[in-house]
């Protein structure tokens, strides 16, 4: 081998960890990324080869060092703050929403009408570890971290303790999506859309899937076209249209968002009814109407009958009485003869 081969060979080694670095997908934290770099570059990436002159463990470890500085770079750095001056003994939260990792500063500031509080101890923790921070200010205390997986998000709270104590919480999450609340309700036979959402944030890829008792199955509308519709566009938005419905389609459905941080779900409902559903409210009513011109058909026809039977005895007393008054005419005309 020549020496400009040799030398050539050399200059493609030393460029290989960075290579490497910009190909892994394992995200971590930026020390535990050096590590896990370096002990790769020794034990799996040595060379093999008579005449080759290969870098040492130091000249590694800085190559490595100098990528991960530069992709960490690339990172967005946001800031959020939470300002204290509520209550005592109580706690202020703050949502904050990542899709991309990033460089993360917190910050918990005591407000300035606090100016006579000694404040004797500032503790940052995730959970129950603890985590180191800085004084940011006089009255200001920060955390800072580089957030490149799903395993790094969660809650991250600041806790200020003297002769009064005061708390804030940071949620680090991935963007929620935006589905349907209230039930979707569509009929046998018909076709339904549901929509799912992510309003300020583009997910990687969209997947659908349907509730088969407590699994959850993918849908797949390229080998079930006749059924599923899938329209991914525009790429915050997926539309699932279910074609044909049947009861068995009625259920739960899922739309998941993955994002470079992680997955988010919106959960849907559907509700499939046959004709008839409809109609039974209305025949209920209909029958209703019916009963109730049955009774007030036949509360007239008694109370005709009733009017007639009233009119019938009336006029028969009429006929009594004139029977009896001529009767009695008779009797005295009679009489009267009698005494002439």
């Amino acid at each position: 081998m020549t020496t400009e081969d040799a030398s050539q060979t050399q200059g493609n080694l030393t460029q290989m960890p960075t290579r490497l670095n910009e190909s892994s997908t394992e995200p971590m934290t930026t020390t535990r990324i050096v590590n896990r770099q370096t002990r790769e570059s020794i034990s799996d990436h040595s060379p093999v080869g008579h005449g080759v002159s290969t870098p040492g463990p130091d000249l590694t470890t800085q190559d490595f060092k100098q990528a991960i500085e530069e992709k960490a770079s690339n990172f967005t750095y946001v800031e959020y703050e939470i300002l204290l001056s509520g209550v005592s003994g109580t706690s202020k939260e703050k949502n904050i929403t990542l899709d991309n990792p990033a460089k993360v500063e917190l910050s918990c500031r005591l407000a300035s009408k606090y100016p006579h509080l000694n404040i004797v101890q500032v503790a940052w923790k995730r959970g129950n570890e603890t985590i180191k921070h800085i004084n940011k200010t006089e009255n200001s205390w920060s955390i800072q971290l580089t957030v490149t997986d799903e395993n790094e998000l969660g809650s991250y709270s600041c806790t200020l303790k003297g002769e009064e104590e005061f708390k804030a919480v940071f949620h680090l999450q991935v963007p929620k999506i935006e589905g349907k609340e209230k039930p979707i309700i569509s009929y046998d036979g018909d076709s339904v859309v549901m929509i799912c959402k992510s309003s300020s944030y583009t997910p990687i890829t969209w997947t659908w899937y349907l509730t088969n008792g407590s699994e959850q199955i993918a849908i797949n509308d390229s080998l079930m076209s006749d059924k599923y519709v899938i329209d991914r566009v525009p790429a915050n938005t997926t539309h699932l249209k279910i074609l044909k419905l049947t009861k068995k389609d009625d259920g739960a459905y899922w739309c998941e968002a993955v994002f470079k941080l992680g997955k988010s779900k919106g959960k849907l409902k559907l509700k499939v009814l046959t004709f008839m559903v409809p109609l039974k409210p209305f025949l209920v009513i209909l029958a209703e109407v019916i009963i109730l011109v049955a009774i007030v058909f036949l509360y007239e026809v008694y109370s005709k009958k009733k009017e007639k039977h009233a009119e019938d005895e009336k006029e028969f007393e009429q006929v009594e009485q004139l029977k009896s008054e001529e009767s009695n005419g008779v009797e005295s005309s009679s009489t009267r003869h009698r005494k002439v």
